[in-house]
């Protein structure tokens, strides 16, 4: 299995999963120009992407779905829920190909299967996935809301994790952002900050689990630095990090 990380951040996401001889773009909220350079830029061809997945409804997320459908001729899966609530957002312009899912459903891709996981964050329907190929299993599990019990049986499952790690709490409370955003950031329905994910990978990392990186971290309350010291201060050498830039795709991370 190979990840790519296109993308990740408030400014937009997205990423490659290629298993099983499947290939699979997980949110669009990039353009489907700057989909294609950078997948170019690590050896894949876009038209060969076989499906394209939204996690929920928010535009950092969903924005461009409808451009990579018309452009590259993906179809798209969500729930209807996220479908509708994304469109009203600002557009996504006309699909002729929505495959519609119910939340905490699988989805079979070739020998692929993708499970859905339903998140308390604010999106309408949101989703985190899981992609299995029969031996390795990945999580892609961003916009969780807060550590619900799901999460660390879940991530014990896993041989790796894309794992959001949004802010850290000092920089958020003295950082701009007026207080009713604060509060959403680091309400129930809102993101895990630096220590939450830190401490939920040091309850759940067993034996399996490889590598994880880190994802969404916010420009304003987070740096790279901020969450990797975070980590390695709670998680010791016990397990290789890596963290998805807000701005260029990572490398290409095996398992």
């Amino acid at each position: 299995m190979q990840v790519i990380s296109l993308q990740s951040g408030s400014n937009g996401n997205c990423i490659y999963v290629e298993a099983g001889g499947v290939r699979l773009l997980f949110d669009a909220g990039i353009s489907g120009r700057q989909a294609q350079l950078r997948l170019a830029a690590r050896g894949r061809d876009i038209a060969d992407v076989d499906a394209l997945l939204i996690s929920h409804d928010h535009s950092d997320h969903a924005r461009c779905a409808g451009v990579f459908q018309r452009k590259f001729g993906l179809p798209v899966y969500a729930t209807q829920r996220t479908i509708q609530a994304a469109g009203a957002y600002g557009g996504l312009g006309a699909m002729t190909d929505v495959r519609c899912f119910e939340a905490g459903g699988g989805l079979l891709f070739g020998g692929v299967v993708v499970e859905t996981i339903p998140t308390p964050h604010d999106g309408v329907d949101g989703v985190a996935f899981v992609v299995d190929d029969g031996c390795r299993r990945l999580g892609i599990l961003t916009d969780l809301g807060h550590v619900f019990d799901r999460l660390t049986p879940l991530i014990q499952s896993l041989d790796a994790v894309v794992l959001e790690s949004n802010y850290d709490p000092v920089m958020l409370a003295r950082g701009t952002y007026p207080e009713p955003l604060k509060q959403r950031i680091r309400g129930p329905r809102g993101h895990l900050s630096n220590s939450e994910s830190a401490e939920l990978l040091c309850r759940a990392a067993s034996g399996r689990l490889r590598w994880a990186c880190l994802a969404h971290l916010s420009a304003e309350n987070n740096t790279p630095q901020t969450a990797l010291a975070c980590h390695q201060s709670v998680l010791g050498s016990r397990l290789p990090l890596h963290v998805a830039s807000r701005y260029e795709p990572s490398e290409v991370l095996e398992l």
